[in-house]
């Protein structure tokens, strides 16, 4: 798609799934249909309704993932508006490690995509993604309903794809990509076009705010490793 400086400028929200059974038992759970949402999650998911009703949309998206299509329901029926399911949104692929919640599963898979926010789109899971192939198929995804005439997109993912993803292409800190996992149902609000994408906000705050106060705490975005990037600092849930 050809965009221009005089293109509308799109605003993206892009919502992780709420919580599943492998995210409480921390399981690299990637692979279709995927576990669903726990009563937890199905909570999450119709909270999202108020905690949105602020946010215009002109098309959902979401991923073909059993836990994503059952976050964005309650959305679609408030809104009146069907999603539109693309398998492009999925999560990262773990491959050969695929279901596995060991440390060195974790801290492989993870690796993996903190070489991919280091500059190396080229690593590759085992069995599974390069960066450039997982990243390149959620650029698409974006770029396919902008050319649809989306202005204002609510998209449903997960949490590896939104974070490294934000990370390589709209340019967040690898300190915040690192150090502050995205929740359940927690949102990052983009705007831009495809290929010149900046996050207006990471899970309710400003960028320079959450590296203000990790600096405050002491906090140096060069000695973060796989294995705190599996958790983040407050050992959030996996993905």
């Amino acid at each position: 798609m050809v965009t221009s400086a005089s293109s509308p400028d799109i605003r993206v929200l892009l919502v992780r799934h709420g919580e599943t059974s492998s995210n409480v038992a921390g399981l690299l759970d990637t692979g279709s249909p995927g576990a669903d949402l726990t009563p937890k999650g199905r909570a999450e998911a119709a909270g999202l309704v108020p905690r949105l009703a602020a946010e215009p949309a002109d098309a959902l998206l979401v991923s073909t993932l059993a836990r994503a299509r059952q976050t964005i329901a309650p959305l679609a029926e408030a809104r009146g508006l069907s999603p539109t399911v693309d398998d492009r949104l999925r999560e990262i692929s773990a491959g050969e490690l695929e279901m596995r919640g060991d440390d060195r599963a974790m801290r492989t898979y993870l690796g993996v995509v903190l070489a991919w926010v280091s500059g190396d789109l080229e690593a590759r899971v085992p069995g599974g993604e390069s960066g450039s192939e997982a990243l390149g198929r959620f650029d698409a995804a974006l770029a396919s309903a902008v050319e649809r005439g989306a202005t204002r997109l609510l998209v449903v993912s997960h949490g590896a794809m939104i974070r490294s993803w934000c990370a390589v292409r709209a340019g967040v800190p690898f300190g915040v990509f690192a150090a502050h996992p995205v929740p359940n149902t927690g949102v990052v609000a983009l705007h831009g076009r495809p290929g010149a994408w900046a996050v207006t906000t990471w899970v309710g705050h400003r960028v320079q705010d959450l590296l203000a106060a990790d600096a405050a705490r002491g906090v140096d975005a060069s000695t973060i490793t796989a294995d705190v990037a599996v958790h983040g600092l407050h050992r959030a849930a996996g993905d």
